[in-house]
């Protein structure tokens, strides 16, 4: 009898209720966990994702996409299959999905994080019988601080440019990572503005009732000699761009994951790197593998090998599945976005 949910050319499929989860072809019906490009692909007929999502996920897509929505926790009947998107904690409207047909049970996690943060609804358990987990920081290197902890770092750094008469730049992700460090820093040090990319989805995520401190467009900026003090959040690719020199003397930060080693930092070319992640660190990989009770475990996006072997050395079934983005975690790539993209499908992700 065939897996549930299959591997094929186009992504995830789920032969029964035919439909994909986050394939990366054009598909007639495209289930998304999240609005990352890695994730989201445009031109399929029919998308089928989260409620809370719907905003960041039309401004992905465009407005021509065709897009229905469920809210979280509520099923629905694809063909004789039950499907139901819970929390993934990733960014807003991120989801797993839970697909049921016969009394067999299977989730896809897509991206997730378990550490809870403002800015979206937190990670679920959910018990499965087979559980597709994402593995991009799937090394026990990988071990997150308390995010107070880094909102502190960063904190004490804005101030610190600030009172040199510096621009504190933050780079970040312009989808969640932005989100989340606007939310967490303390508005009251200065002013905050940011790039175009990054300024579109904070209105969609105040749209979709998340609580953001003001923020503007450098246009939007009152007449002033300099901009000592400010902080100024934005995608990775404005490094040494024509955008970024109109703010004058800079130190430049980075928001990332991969910021946890030494040689990123310097590879980046950043001042200062803050190690903030919205995925899952090593302990929470294997935390909210073990919470699901599953009974098969595939892995999949990033460092695939090192966590089936330890899956397997610790009794359980294990293999990894392979996809189109960041499947060989052995050279996950830190890809960086178009200064000009202002958030379409096109960009990539900093993690």
């Amino acid at each position: 009898m065939a897996a549930l949910i299959q591997e094929t050319p186009s992504g995830l499929y789920c032969e029964a209720g035919d439909f994909y989860i986050d394939p990366w072809r054009r598909v007639p019906r495209a289930v998304i966990t999240h609005a990352h490009a890695d994730h989201a692909r445009p031109g399929s007929a029919k998308y089928l994702a989260t409620r809370e999502g719907r905003r960041i996920l039309r401004t992905r897509l465009g407005p021509s996409a065709d897009i229905e929505t469920i809210p979280y926790g509520e099923t629905m009947s694809l063909n004789g299959v039950t499907l139901s998107f819970h929390p993934a904690g990733h960014v807003l409207g991120s989801a797993q999905v839970r697909v049921e047909s016969g009394g067999e049970v299977w989730v896809v996690s897509g991206d997730y994080k378990i550490e809870p943060d403002r800015t979206c609804a937190s990670f679920e358990r959910v018990r499965c019988h087979t559980f597709i987990t994402e593995s991009t920081f799937g090394l026990p290197v990988y071990r997150w601080l308390p995010q107070q902890e880094i909102f502190d770092d960063i904190n004490r750094w804005w101030i610190q440019c600030r009172d040199e008469g510096i621009v504190a730049v933050l780079l970040a992700y312009s989808l969640g990572k932005a989100q989340r460090l606007i939310a967490g820093v303390d508005a009251s040090i200065g002013p905050i503005y940011c790039h175009t990319a990054v300024e579109q989805l904070n209105q969609d995520y105040r749209d979709s009732g998340i609580d953001l401190p003001p923020t503007w467009l450098p246009s939007q900026a009152p007449a002033r000699k300099g901009w000592g003090g400010v902080l100024v959040v934005a995608p990775p690719a404005v490094t040494g761009s024509a955008w970024l020199n109109k703010f004058g003397e800079v130190s430049l930060a980075m928001a990332s994951g991969w910021m946890m080693t030494r040689g990123t930092r310097r590879w980046q070319s950043v001042d200062r790197g803050f190690p903030l992640s919205d995925h899952a660190d090593w302990p929470g990989l294997l935390k909210a593998i073990e919470e699901t009770e599953a009974e098969q475990i595939l892995v999949t996006h990033g460092h695939t090998g090192p966590m089936v072997r330890w899956l397997r050395e610790n009794g359980k079934q294990a293999r990894a599945i392979v996809t189109k983005f960041a499947a060989d975690g052995s050279s996950e790539p830190m890809q960086e976005e178009s200064v000009e993209d202002s958030g379409n499908a096109g960009q990539a992700a900093i993690s």
